[in-house]
């Protein structure tokens, strides 16, 4: 059960990562005896050990939480103990949001201090804000102010963090500039600041590619160290993501377990890897793209609907059938030129390929 927000009775939909991986972080806390920056929870090699995953002397296995370069984590990872801010920036679905919210777990044992960006996220959510019945009451004290997510994290020393950045409205975004660089936060209402104290960092996350994008200024973004989580760079990597994170949400929804249907696993995450670089997996072919991302996180939408249609409709193993409709949604975004690049790479690709015979029957039916 969650150690965050209301406590219900009832088991959490989605657990925050510190909860829903807590016997792991346990574990490396005991084990870890590399020194630690202040108040981080466990040591920058842990957290690093935490999101890649490993064995620890102890036997206790650590599953990867994000499965790239290692390269990429420890520079993100090292980002976090300097007083510089990082910022996590990819296209849609490249696990930005993943990654931020487990790299506080593991800092700072924490990951709900958050601000969600979007086109009218306030000042105050970023800054603080007032409860009005005591301001009207007493007026400007500390007792009505209503500190942010990001005051919050400054005073106690912890991560905050900022989700799609770029969606919040650029004079918005821009007062984080003083809390970056001077780490502290201006009240003028009661002529009083609060300084960040050691421990405190934030997170970003931004990508370039949806509408609705806010650009950083300069200034803004020299406050932070950016790092570029890309795509998948083999299909056997994007598979093992899918069927992970799946297999995760597959047991909070009591889903069928996911051996029987690896391989619908793989034969999505071809056709979006195909049709997002415009070209099939052997050299061969070029294809049309569409104009929707494909992401490794549909592909993961696409399997978990084709895993609960299996299990509520069918017999519990994922067929073409169960994916089809799912994978038709993720590509035909635009009606009308979406929908001529899927039929191309229909009746080019996937009719003629051996073995995807009641794939291709299960598309057109969906598609007809």
């Amino acid at each position: 059960m969650s150690t965050h927000g209301n406590d219900t009775g009832t088991e959490a939909l989605r657990p925050h990562a510190e909860d829903a991986f807590a016997h792991e972080l346990k574990a490396l806390e005991a084990a870890d005896d590399r020194p630690r920056p202040a108040r981080w929870k466990l040591s920058p090699w842990a957290v690093a050990t935490y999101l890649q995953g490993g064995t620890l002397a102890d036997g206790t296995v650590i599953t990867p939480k994000y499965v790239g370069p290692r390269r990429i984590v420890e520079v993100a990872v090292t980002t976090l103990a300097t007083d510089r801010a990082l910022l996590l920036l990819g296209v849609p679905g490249t696990a930005k949001t993943w990654v931020s919210e487990h790299l506080a777990a593991a800092v700072s044992g924490d990951s709900t201090l958050l601000v969600q960006g979007t086109a009218g996220t306030p000042e105050e959510a970023i800054r603080y804000g007032w409860n009005y019945a005591r301001l009207l009451a007493d007026g400007p004290s500390r007792e009505a102010l209503v500190p942010s997510p990001v005051m919050r994290a400054m005073a106690q020393g912890m991560t905050a963090r900022v989700e799609e950045l770029t969606r919040i409205p650029a004079d918005v975004q821009d007062t984080l500039i003083t809390v970056l660089s001077e780490k502290t936060l201006p009240i003028p209402e009661l002529g009083q600041e609060v300084q960040a104290v050691r421990g405190f960092n934030l997170i970003a996350t931004a990508n370039d590619r949806d509408r609705g994008v806010n650009e950083l200024s300069s200034a803004l973004r020299r406050r932070f160290n950016t790092v570029v989580l890309p795509l998948p760079a083999t299909a056997d990597d994007e598979v093992d993501i899918v069927a992970r994170r799946v297999g995760q949400m597959g047991r909070a929804l009591d889903l069928p377990a996911l051996p029987e249907g690896l391989e619908e696993i793989r034969r999505v995450v071809t056709v979006f890897r195909e049709l997002r670089d415009g070209i099939t997996g052997d050299g061969r072919t070029k294809v049309k793209s569409p104009s929707g991302t494909l992401s490794t996180a549909e592909a993961i939408s696409v399997v978990t609907g084709g895993l609960a249609l299996a299990a509520h409709f069918g017999d519990g193993v994922l067929r073409p059938s169960d994916v089809a409709a799912g994978i038709l949604g993720a590509v035909v975004r635009d009606p009308a030129a979406d929908r001529v690049v899927w039929q191309e790479y229909l009746e080019a690709v996937v009719r003629e390929r051996e073995g995807w015979k009641d794939f291709y029957r299960a598309c057109r039916e969906v598609t007809a």
